[in-house]
């Protein structure tokens, strides 16, 4: 349980899943259509209101933008197993590490959107985000109250009643730099 949380904690940071490196028609996204444009627009509002809502720790807006149950994978950053979670959970864990303490702050862009069906999208986007706790700068924690990470997302979309939500999230970082006591310690 300890690993999922720190997973659903560290999912607020970023990126690219494995198996869309290699697949060209999804890394490069569907063609921009005047039937699809809409839906672009909205899935990128849903995935760039993730970020702010996390960053100004408003955890209901948040959880309004998931279906209840999530795929995620943020493998990259904690090891373990993809798991489908609810997002009640997911939530719960983020809210737990990013506390009032603990500051963050994401940006994301190069979003590229496949159509997987009439009510099912993959959004993928690099992602950037960092962690900033005045703990960290204790000596004693390493001296440094930074951690930050790069990387690409892969969100899934799924329309439900009408709506665009999330349904899956995926975090391939590619660099990290900065204390690993920021990156592994909830705020208080």
């Amino acid at each position: 349980m300890k690993t999922l949380a720190l997973a659903a904690a560290l999912a607020v940071m970023l990126p690219l899943s494995g198996h869309a490196q290699t697949a060209a028609p999804i890394f490069q996204g569907s063609p921009v259509t005047a039937e699809t444009l809409v839906d672009r627009a909205e899935m990128v509002r849903l995935a760039d209101t993730l970020d702010a809502a996390v960053d100004a720790k408003d955890w209901a807006l948040a959880r309004s933008l998931f279906t209840d149950q999530i795929d995620v994978d943020f493998t990259s950053l904690v090891g373990g197993e993809p798991a489908t979670i609810p997002a009640d959970g997911l939530i719960a864990g983020w809210s737990g590490n990013l506390t009032a303490e603990k500051e963050s702050f994401h940006l994301r862009g190069n979003h590229r959107i496949t159509f997987t069906g009439a009510d099912s999208a993959v959004m993928l986007s690099h992602g950037y985000a960092w962690n900033r706790m005045e703990r960290g700068a204790r000596p004693e924690n390493g001296g440094n109250p930074l951690w930050e990470v790069w990387g690409t997302y892969e969100h899934g979309f799924e329309r439900v009643d009408g709506d665009w939500k999330i349904n899956a999230m995926t975090f391939t970082a590619t660099a990290e730099r900065g204390s690993e006591f920021v990156r592994n310690t909830p705020g208080s």
